[in-house]
């Protein structure tokens, strides 16, 4: 069992992650604000990280904390676009256009480093693309604007992970971790103050699925990615990470009572089939014929 730890670890933060799915809509339909509940779950993991690393924290010069700010910067878009788009859109399908960001790394690569993207990477780009056509467009060939939002979300979380995979071979993990969500809490604490949203009105659902985001699917969430990808290659923690989408959507089957239509499942393979190809570049299928 040991041997397997760090896969087990991912994927209780896959399974977590795809639950935050239903929490968010849960908090939506208890009449907050994205912006309030962004507000809300990144106070609430700030303070956690915080007290459970507070050494960590000496860590922090200069450097580090411009590239939190970054992290932050980008984190804090990608769940604004995120949440505003789980309004308008199902959370099976917002699952699902989140995790495109995997396919679009590369491509941030390409454009800031000219950094060769490879066949399986264009592979797994069009498997996406089409995937994410059959998802959002209608018979009228319209996109929903919550997919729409959901789309800009993923291109912002593949930012967020690119300049992570960056920063996290220069300083510590664990502190920008904590930095950037406290640049998060700090920049969706002036979002609702700008907006006039200061006026947060909880009832017991709301309370639960935001106490959910904070303590579940932020601040335990990065401390088991962390520890987890320890024992573990990173595109093994890649691929699991990527099955956020497939519990995001099986829970909101199951707790939502979402329909999954043929046209909704033929776009959730096809996303999914782009991340397999793109972070595996089909060695699997390689290493099975060395073994005929």
């Amino acid at each position: 069992m040991r041997k397997y730890i760090g896969e087990l670890g991912l994927l209780s933060v896959a399974i977590i992650w795809g639950m935050g799915f239903v929490a968010s809509r849960v908090s939506l339909d208890s009449n907050l604000t994205p912006f309030q509940i962004m507000t809300l779950r990144f106070f609430i993991s700030t303070v956690i990280m915080a007290a459970i690393y507070r050494k960590k924290l000496k860590k922090i010069n200069s450097a580090s904390l411009k590239a939190g700010i970054i992290l932050g910067f980008f984190l804090f878009l990608a769940f604004a676009f995120q949440t505003e788009g789980l309004q308008y859109t199902t959370p099976s399908k917002n699952a699902f256009l989140t995790s495109i960001n995997v396919v679009m790394v590369p491509f941030i690569g390409t454009m800031l480093f000219k950094k060769p993207v490879d066949k399986f990477g264009i592979i797994g780009a069009l498997l996406a693309c089409t995937g994410a056509g059959i998802l959002t467009l209608n018979g009228s060939y319209k996109i929903n604007i919550g997919d729409m939002l959901t789309i800009i979300c993923a291109l912002a979380f593949a930012f967020h992970i690119f300049f992570v995979g960056e920063y996290v071979k220069k300083y510590d993990p664990i502190a920008i971790t904590i930095l950037q969500l406290a640049v998060a809490f700090i920049l969706s604490l002036i979002a609702i103050t700008v907006m006039g949203q200061t006026d947060i009105h909880l009832n017991s659902k709301g309370i639960l699925a935001v106490s959910y985001l904070g303590i579940f699917s932020t601040a335990l969430a990065f401390l088991l990615q962390n520890v987890s990808q320890k024992f573990t290659t990173g595109t093994r923690a890649a691929i699991i990470l990527s099955m956020e989408s497939v519990f995001g959507a099986l829970a909101s089957v199951m707790f939502l009572g979402e329909q999954m239509t043929l046209k909704i499942l033929i776009g959730c393979l096809l996303i999914f089939a782009a991340i397999i190809t793109s972070e595996t570049k089909l060695s699997f299928l390689r290493k099975s014929k060395s073994f005929e």
